[in-house]
């Protein structure tokens, strides 16, 4: 196994630790969150506050060291970012979807991977619900791309 697999493997099972003690995989932990009009639980605040330090200081070691090595008067993007763009609708419409699943059954991704070693019928269900919009996406997304290429393709009138 190559370096970069076992360190993405450690990574991801340290991630899942932090998600298992933070008390991230716990749908009821999570909606206590999220219900911020009732009986709200602001634990996970420092948890989201902690990654948010953590990653601040990533993003920053990544751009310095992206810096170091880019020639001069080339700027360089670090490796797995994304290009700047505006707030469009997919993005608007992904945050609400997101949220809504967030906040309906108290699972996002990473957390429901991570809940998945408690054998528990809950996370299966969200995890192949997510793989089936996933799916759907990916087809949808297709379909339009296919639309795009026969409008292309056909003769102007």
């Amino acid at each position: 196994m190559n370096r970069q697999l076992v360190v993405a493997l450690l990574s991801g099972v340290i991630f899942g630790l932090g998600l298992a003690v933070s008390q991230m995989i716990n749908p009821a932990k999570v909606l206590a969150f999220l219900d911020v009009a009732g009986a709200w639980d602001p634990s996970l605040a420092l948890v989201m506050a902690s990654a948010l330090l953590v990653m601040g200081v990533a993003w920053r070691l990544q751009r310095r060291r992206v810096q170091a090595a880019a020639p001069a008067g080339l700027s360089a993007q670090p490796a797995g970012s994304a290009p700047k763009a505006g707030i469009d609708t997919p993005l608007t419409t992904g945050a609400v979807i997101f949220g809504a699943g967030w906040g309906l059954v108290g699972f996002c991704p990473g957390p429901a991977l991570a809940a998945l070693a408690l054998f528990r019928p809950e996370p299966l269900l969200f995890v192949a619900a997510m793989l089936a919009g996933m799916q759907i996406h990916r087809a949808w997304q297709s379909r339009d791309r296919d639309s795009d290429q026969l409008k292309a393709t056909a003769p102007a009138d």
